[in-house]
């Protein structure tokens, strides 16, 4: 896990000292994702400045150190995150004449470009990376972004120049950087709570798509190109479902060797690890598996809230006994979950609005007192169809489906009064209810479920929201299992864009590398061709991942419904947060550069406040964009 930030700006004509100086200062402003080292590429005659901030994990000798290059000089590279399979390349590369200096996975990267060719290379690697590779040949930058986009890559290009980054915070030392806010991408921040690649909340700058390889050269940027297909992957993965005879001991034996596997390579490393234990599916399965092929008590960390209904502690608890693992964790007082707030905007340099950003940091700061890597839960709910909104989705579509538009009035009141889920969430809310049975299509109903303002163009001035796959109607024909098109939006847009967004800011900032087994592209592959009803049935998702579970904890453990990893932000509005909020929320201060309409953000501010209505999350929205702006706009 590391930091990485650069420019190539050859026509600029800028001289040694000042690409060195640029490199610095990229270097000091993502220091914390690599404490232990830092690396420079300087060369004046190609406009070149890259840097790197290493956080040590395998070879912690200097033969690991970044920048390096391949044995026949033509590639250097510098690169964040971890590949996993690299000892198995490196066994395939030896045989090939290949040899190796060090035990690093970098040097087993550059000898396969070496070896292979980049695109064959990238295309080979099986784990979480952001990759800058420099062709000293044809004097061209390759981009490359890892299969599921757990690793970060920011990047603004032109045929004259092209500046990179792991966090768009770097972009401020680059020569000429002039950010200039994107209204379309603040319109569906506001839909989402997250701005939604490949865009970013500035124009003209993007984040790489995840699995796509991009290369540059002076005078021409190609566009992004995947290497792997999600889509492809989950469409396929489908079909093979619909027509294999399906064999459920025999699926749950693949997926528990597989997962086995998954979890074995993700151990290596030559610093301490543990893994994060909330108790839940996901990370229980993760610690299980750990555990299972450690000879030794595993490190497991969990915090716990005094609020009951935010606290999983106890469950954590259980599962760690059972396994036997060396377990820490720690009781958050509201006092130190709102001590994290005014450090949001320096952390998340982007607009980001998923409340569970704040135990995430508690979390990834206690677990860094401990070890220097973390293997979590993340991706399950997007891989085995976990979240609860699958269930709430595609009941409530047997539902409204087949009511005719003129009935949706009468339908509302009806639904809204229904006392089982997946109803009761709308009991209170006639308005959300309505707005639910207007929804003509699967499509729209998914979108209006996630969207934390259903109609950000009447919130943001002058922006439209951009084409995402959550406005893909075409989905509906290439995937027509409901649950499975959610699936996929989710794993296409929530995922990279929010989940990982969230960890590796949260981990970073304690200087913490986190690592996601669940999310081998493998695994996910190996998901997809599982059919619907071994995925989601019977009020309860992740089928499959529990019947592995379940081989290394007793069912009572883990069985009870899903809880969010969150912290009570609507109650902390009407509290400790109040006045923070309201200064944020000044009518005034939202008006001030005519980007919001302060009317809409007023009503549910009061809406709120007097408890006609739950508005934390539209309000949360609002208050992380103010609180970003304050910090990286002023």
């Amino acid at each position: 896990m590391c930091g990485l930030g650069g420019v190539i700006d050859p026509k600029r004509g800028l001289g040694h000292d000042r690409l060195r100086e640029i490199a610095q200062a990229m270097s000091r402003t993502l220091a914390y994702r690599g404490p232990d080292a830092e690396g420079f590429l300087i060369e004046p005659e190609n406009g070149l400045a890259f840097a790197h901030r290493r956080l040590a994990i395998v070879d912690l000798t200097p033969t690991g150190a970044q920048p390096m290059s391949s044995s026949d000089g033509r590639y250097t590279c510098i690169y964040n995150g971890e590949i996993y399979n690299f000892q198995d390349l490196r066994d395939e590369l030896r045989a090939a004449g290949r040899k190796f200096r060090g035990t690093s996975d970098t040097e087993v990267f550059l000898e396969a470009c070496s070896e292979w060719g980049p695109e064959r290379a990238i295309a080979r690697l099986n784990g979480m990376f952001a990759i800058v590779l420099w062709d000293a040949r044809e004097r061209a930058a390759i981009l490359a972004r890892d299969h599921l986009g757990i690793k970060p890559l920011y990047y603004a290009a032109t045929p004259e120049r092209l500046w990179f980054g792991s966090e768009l915070k770097a972009f401020q030392h680059c020569p000429g950087w002039r950010p200039e806010l994107d209204c379309d991408a603040l319109a569906a921040f506001m839909r989402h709570g997250y701005v939604p690649g490949p865009g970013t909340i500035y124009k003209n700058v993007f984040k790489l798509p995840p699995a796509h390889i991009m290369r540059w050269r002076l005078g021409s940027t190609e566009q992004p190109r995947a290497f792997w297909d999600l889509r492809r992957a989950a469409v396929d993965g489908a079909t093979k479902a619909r027509a294999d005879g399906f064999d459920a001991r025999e699926a749950e034996e693949r997926l528990d060797v597989l997962l086995r596997d998954a979890v074995r390579r993700q151990m290596v490393a030559d610093v301490p690890l543990g893994a994060y234990l909330s108790g839940g599916i996901d990370s229980s399965t993760v610690a299980a598996l750990m555990q299972a092929q450690s000879n030794r008590p595993i490190r497991s960390f969990t915090v716990g809230f005094r609020e009951q209904t935010h606290d999983e502690s106890a469950h954590a608890r259980a599962i760690a006994k059972h396994l036997g693992t060396d377990h820490t964790e720690m009781t958050v007082t509201s006092h130190d979950a709102l001590a994290v707030v005014p450090r949001l905007a320096e952390m998340y340099d982007e607009p980001f609005a998923d409340s569970s950003q704040i135990p995430t940091a508690l979390l990834s700061a206690l677990t860094r007192k401990h070890v220097t890597v973390t293997l979590t839960g993340d991706g399950g709910d997007e891989a085995f169809a976990g979240y609860q909104r699958y269930l709430w989705a595609s009941t409530l579509w047997k539902w409204i489906g087949p009511i005719p538009a003129g009935l949706s009035c009468a339908a509302s009141q009806v639904l809204a009064a229904a006392s089982s889920l997946p109803f009761a969430w709308l009991a209170d809310k006639p308005s959300k209810a309505a707005e639910v049975l207007a929804c003509s299509t699967q499509t729209a109903l998914y979108r209006r479920l996630l969207s934390q303002w259903s109609d950000p163009s009447a919130l943001v001035r002058a922006g439209k929201e951009r084409f995402t796959p959550v406005w893909d109607g075409q989905l509906e024909t290439s995937l027509p299992d409901f649950v499975s098109r959610m699936q996929y939006v989710d794993a296409a847009t929530y995922l990279p864009d929010d989940i990982l967004v969230k960890l590796d800011r949260a981990a970073m900032a304690a200087s913490l590398e986190g690592r996601v087994p669940l999310l081998d592209y493998r695994v996910v592959e190996q998901a997809w061709a599982l059919p619907a009803a071994a995925r989601i049935g019977g009020g309860k998702g992740k089928l499959m991942l529990r019947r592995v579970l379940q081989r290394y904890v007793p069912r009572h453990l883990f069985e009870r419904p899903k809880m969010g990893f969150g912290v009570p932000i609507g109650q902390w509005l009407r509290g400790p947060l109040r006045d923070w909020a309201e200064d944020l929320l000044q009518p005034k201060r939202l008006a001030a550069d005519g980007l919001i309409d302060p009317r809409p953000v007023q009503t549910a501010w009061d809406e709120h406040q007097s408890r006609r209505r739950d508005n934390q999350y539209p309000l949360w929205t609002v208050l992380m964009f103010m609180a970003w702006k304050r910090r990286w706009m002023p």
